[in-house]
């Protein structure tokens, strides 16, 4: 995912590193997908790579970075419930049951082949830019730390010269 950028103004392993942190800072300690911190956990990640690769690129004896960037953070979570991942969603103990999905209407998710809807919701992603190809560029990169929390997180970063 994340491709080499030759215009990159920080090292694409660097910018690996500021996202691998950034994402380890926000989500590290949390077991499993929750929904209502999710807010938090972007906005944790995104501010963090604002600030490194704004620091990181700035140069000495000036006072802004010779780019503008955004940063998109992205957390999708899995179609599998807390059971499967062995942890309790509320009290102390995880059921013995097996995972099961259900919709709003109380009856057991199915794919559109008809079969038990169990396992990870799909995600396609795309960007398209019109820029100059020598001062502006774009990088992405997924998180792998996720998986076991039942959670895909995927971050992008664009930058335009000034």
């Amino acid at each position: 995912m994340a491709a080499p950028q030759s215009n990159a103004p920080i090292s694409t392993t660097r910018l690996k590193q500021i996202a691998m942190d950034a994402c380890q800072s926000a989500i590290g300690s949390a077991e499993y997908y929750e929904h209502p911190k999710v807010e938090g956990w972007n906005a944790t990640i995104i501010n963090a790579i604002l600030r490194a690769v704004i620091s990181e690129s700035t140069p000495s004896g000036t006072q802004a970075p010779a780019h503008k960037y955004v940063v998109n953070s992205t957390i999708v979570q899995h179609l599998v419930p807390t059971s499967a991942l062995n942890k309790p969603k509320g009290g102390s103990e995880v059921k013995a049951e097996s995972p099961r999905i259900t919709t709003s209407d109380g009856t057991d998710a199915t794919a559109t082949d008809g079969m038990p809807h169990v396992g990870r919701r799909g995600m396609h992603s795309a960007t398209q830019a019109f820029w100059n190809e020598k001062t502006d560029g774009m990088w992405s990169f997924k998180y792998d730390g996720g998986e076991g929390k039942g959670m895909d997180v995927v971050i992008s970063i664009i930058w335009i010269g000034i």
